[in-house]
Order: structure tokens, then sequence, then C-alpha cells
């Protein structure tokens, strides 16, 4: 069953504080139309900029992921990301009056609360995928890599090792496969908090950063402990009395919420990043000591992949498959005859789509005189034949096609890419750009050899019974 978009039911808003800027921001969540995908618009500038979500508009990566389009940033955008993928959201605007999204208990879990109380609805258009076609690495210094393959779902596996006496190696796991529908985001990755190491703090805040930063939004790390007047002078700096220090572990001894607390949480802010990729992803992926910018450098290498991928085809061709119209059917379907009946067969028919194939031979009548001695199929013959699995797309909707025929009434767009001799084998690619109404069928359509876009054009025709 092909799933719908979504976005909110209504408006969502939280005020807080930002975990670098410490400033109050006011954040709101609105509902989009199909096709929007997640945008930022910061309200409190002049213009009120809009920056998507995208991995191409990462800026910076130190500590949180930024996003950037001219002089409009917006900071600390992964949790949110995470939250608004996990919850099922593929379009939503969000609003707020500063540059960076507020850090709520440093997880996602606020967020997830916030959308689930606005609810979620389906749109009109279905969701879109990127399928990961092949294996895709990524590998930077210090260990760190990111791996994809691919799957007819998704998962992630994070392995985290900060060579940490204290955290110790861990891993943690999210699937959308399963009997269950997979795993529940909301209760098994959200939850998760931020964590930094305590000899991490001072240089941090040194360095203008975590001026939001409390022990109620992230877990902090005693690699090794500090005496009890140090200790007060990290209290200071968090605004809290009764900082305790004086033993490896985690400071004032808070309850983690999994064992694996700091991996789940490093799969938190993987999710989120990825959700830069600007799509859902199909594929299982391994993220060894990951951390923002691998993330963001993996989702701008799956973007790139994604633009490459635009241009071949969707449907992988299987010529020992049978079917689903032979020569026989077609001819049933379509007024069409030799030599003027330019589909083979039918390899994939679903109510918006058609896959259609043209084993091209030089047989064909028109390469007697185009041309002698240098044989290339016309590009009006393409466009014809890509018509006519066009043709055999919108009679599918009638009960007695035989009965019906498709007429031309546009053809726009038209782009001859790569020429198409004797030996080729066409696969011509359909789809609906709109729901048939009224008779008017319009068509996006494309002509490949092997992974090679030759022709594409943007169709419309009339579906008219016959007298």
């Amino acid at each position: 069953m092909t799933e719908k978009q979504q976005t909110l039911a209504a408006a969502a808003t939280f005020t807080g504080k930002g975990l670098h800027t410490g400033a109050t921001v006011n954040l709101t969540i609105l509902p989009a139309a199909d096709g929007h995908g997640i945008k930022f618009c910061r309200t409190d500038l002049e213009g009120r900029p809009v920056i998507d979500a995208l991995a191409d508009n990462v800026s910076q990566t130190s500590r949180s992921t930024l996003l950037k389009k001219g002089d409009a940033t917006v900071s600390t955008v992964e949790h949110l990301m995470a939250a608004l993928w996990g919850c099922g959201v593929d379009n939503a605007l969000v609003e707020l009056d500063g540059g960076e999204v507020p850090i709520a208990d440093g997880s996602a879990m606020p967020w997830v609360k916030l959308i689930q109380q606005a609810g979620v609805v389906a749109q009109a258009q279905n969701r879109k995928y990127y399928e990961i076609s092949e294996k895709t690495t990524l590998t930077l210094d210090g260990g760190r890599e990111i791996v994809a393959y691919p799957d007819d779902t998704f998962s992630a596996v994070v392995n985290v090792d900060f060579e940490s006496k204290v955290i110790g190696k861990q891993y943690a796991v999210f699937s959308l496969a399963g009997a269950e529908g997979g795993d529940d985001f909301g209760k098994t990755v959200a939850p998760s908090r931020t964590f930094v190491f305590l000899h991490e703090i001072e240089p941090l805040i040194q360095n203008n950063m975590i001026k939001g930063g409390d022990l109620d939004n992230a877990i902090v790390i005693v690699e090794q402990p500090v005496d009890a007047a140090k200790a007060a002078e990290i209290g200071k700096l968090f605004g809290r009395e009764g900082v305790a220090a004086d033993r490896q572990g985690y400071l004032n001894n808070l309850d983690l919420h999994f064992d694996n607390e700091i991996a789940r949480h490093k799969l938190l802010d993987l999710l989120g990043d990825l959700a830069l990729v600007g799509m859902r992803i199909k594929g299982r992926v391994f993220a060894t000591r990951p951390g923002h910018k691998a993330n963001t450098e993996f989702a701008k290498l799956l973007r790139k992949n994604i633009k490459r991928d635009a241009d071949r085809p969707t449907f992988k061709y299987d010529p020992n498959a049978e079917p689903v119209y032979d020569i026989n059917r077609i001819k049933a379907t379509l007024p069409h005859r030799p030599p003027f009946l330019l589909v083979d067969k039918i390899i994939d028919i679903t109510a918006d789509s058609v896959v259609g194939i043209k084993n091209v031979t030089m047989n064909e009548p028109f390469f007697v005189g185009h041309f002698p001695d240098e044989p290339v199929m016309p590009g009006v013959l393409i466009v014809e034949a890509m018509a006519q699995c066009g043709g055999i797309l919108a009679l599918s909707t009638v009960p007695d096609p035989e009965n019906y025929s498709t007429y031309f009434m546009t053809i726009d767009g038209v782009k001859y890419r790569h020429k198409v001799v004797p030996g080729d084998t066409l696969q011509f690619e359909l789809r609906l750009s709109e729901p048939i109404r009224r008779g008017i069928v319009r068509m996006d359509a494309r002509a490949y050899i092997g992974d090679t876009l030759a022709t594409e054009a943007k169709l419309m025709a009339l579906v008219s019974k016959n007298k």
C-alpha cells in the first residue's frame, strides 16, 4: 500500500531557551501543503527569510547542526528534525523568533509530545522515498564511518566508542521493519538526552557556547572526579548548588533512561541529520562513531546520489519475468498495428504509472530512410512509443478499453538526450502528473536505454469513446 505524505493537524507552539545562545525562543510548527517539505522561517528577521531543511544548507556542525541561507541561520535543528521524522511528518513550516531551536530537556521527547498533541493527518500526494541502490560509504578521520546498503525498509545501527571507562562501547538500533511495524521512535529513541564530558564544559563556556546548558537538559559524564571546590565552581556555572563530582560516573548521579542512552542519543542525532536528505530513505545504515559532521556529509552524499539517480529508471527490468501485458493484450487494448505499434510489452502498471519495453531492431521500417548509413530511431517515434504506453495506462481505467482511443492534445518539454539505434532496448516510464479528470490525461514520460535517459517529455491526451 502506498503511503501518503503527512502534516500536522494543527499548529503547535513551544517556548524555551537555546542550548548554545541561552536566548529564549518562541517556536511554532505549522501545517504545510503536499510537497512543501520541512522549512524554517526566521520571523524576527526582515523579510521573514525561509531556510529549507536540507543538507545542502548545512553550514556548521560544531556540537549541533546549523542551517544557513543568505544571512539567515538556525541552529540545533537535529532533535526537532528527528521528532518530525519519527512522528511521520513530511511537510511543516517551523517559525521561530531566534536563531536556535530550544533545547528543551536535551532529547526529542518534548517535540514528540508536542506533535502528538497537535495530531498528524494524511495528505493527497504519495510519500517520496530514496531507495539505496548500491553500497554507499562515507569515511572520515578518527574511525568515523557511515555505510548504507539496499533494503526495502529503513533501519539504522550506531556504534560509539569514546574510550571512556564510564560509557564503554555502546550500540543502538532502530528499525521500521518487523511484524509489529518496527520500533516506536517515541519510546526507544526520543527520550535519549544529549550529553557532555565534565572536562569539556569550561572550554565550551570559554568559546561562548552552552549558555543555555544546565543539569536538566544534558547528561554530564564525569571521567575524572574533581574535589568539592571545583564541583562548587561547576555548580555556579549551572546555577545549581550541591553539585557532586567526586566519583567517576554521571554528575549528581542522575538516573539514565536507558543503559545505552549515549548511543541512543547518537542515533537520535543521526536520524535528525539524515532527515535533511529531504525524503525518507529505504536502506540499512550502519554508523561507527558518528557525529553531526559525518551525519550531514553523508546526507549531502545521498542528496548527490538522488540528483544522479533522478535520470535513471525507477523500475528494474527483468527480461525473464512474465510481462503484465504481452503483445496480444497490447493489441487488444490499443488500435495501433504494425508498423506503427511501437510497444512490445508492459512490465509494470499501477493506478498512476506504467512501464513498457520496445526492442529496437534493424528490421524497423523507418531505418530504410532514417538513415541508410547511420540508422537512428526518429525522435518523434520515441515520443509516439511513450504515448502508446501512456494510452495503455489511460485505457486501463475504463472497463472496455477496446471501445476507447487516446488522442494527443499537447507535447511539451521534449528533450532528446541520447540517440537510439538498432540493438537498443527502450524502457518507457510514464507517471500521471495529476489525476485523470473528464478524460484528460497528463503524464510525465521518460525513455531509457539501460540507465541512460534517452528522451523525456510532458504529454497530455484525451481518452474518448469510439463512435
